[in-house]
């Protein structure tokens, strides 16, 4: 069973999420908070494996509780941010703190879902348009920093661990990659792996970021 923390300072909106979340016998909603500091207080206490986090609130917004939930609560969990605006500064702010994906609040019910199964799965939510360009243009406003040793970029990656954060970044699962590549699950998973160790990145999102930031990826 997957469990879900929504957090939304609209009463209504989420009493909407849970009722059509909870369709999916695999998902239970185990909290809701209406603010970032009580967003922060029942993660630590109920532990979920996602938490579904609106960006502005009173009296507390979403990128503090998200950058808290994900730096001080072990191990974290995954953080959705749910928002109306597909380039916003509090979503760019979301996405340096840590979250794991995007999704806008008018996304169809089945995004929802396949989001929040992604993300308990240690996914990532990369695959929707909406977070792809999300982070193409976080990583275009906020260029690559120095390298901290020769060989910090691109040219760091065997051409195959290159060409698996290629596909990553456009939006590929692991299953898709190994069928785009006619190879095993497991040898994608060693090789995006070694990749991520190589860059430093701490997950998938951090690592679809690095990919733009280095030119291994691009939109369009």
């Amino acid at each position: 069973m997957i469990t879900v923390l929504l957090v939304d300072d609209q009463p209504l909106l989420r009493a909407g999420f849970r009722s059509l979340i909870e369709l999916a016998e695999d998902i239970q909603i185990v909290g809701e908070a209406a603010n970032g500091p009580d967003a922060v207080t029942l993660a630590r206490r109920l532990r979920p494996d996602v938490v579904c986090m609106d960006v502005r609130m009173p009296g507390g917004n979403g990128l503090d509780a998200t950058r808290v939930i994900v730096n001080e609560i072990d191990p974290p969990p995954a953080v959705l941010v749910l928002t109306t605006f597909e380039l916003d500064e509090y979503v760019f702010g979301a996405l340096e703190a840590g979250a794991s994906g995007f999704l806008l609040k008018d996304a169809d019910m089945d995004d929802l879902i396949e989001a929040i199964r992604r993300l308990a799965a240690g996914e990532g939510m990369v695959d929707q348009t909406v977070t792809r360009r999300v982070i193409a243009e976080f990583a275009r406003r906020r260029p690559a920093p120095p390298a901290p040793a020769p060989g910090g970029g691109a040219d760091q990656l065997t051409s195959r661990e290159a060409e698996i954060v290629r596909l990553l970044a456009e939006g590929l699962s692991n299953a898709e990659i190994a069928a785009e590549l006619v190879v095993e699950v497991s040898t994608v998973k060693s090789h995006l792996g070694r990749a991520m160790a190589k860059i430093g990145a701490r997950d998938r999102v951090q690592t679809v970021i690095w990919a733009y930031r280095h030119g291994v990826a691009s939109l369009g």
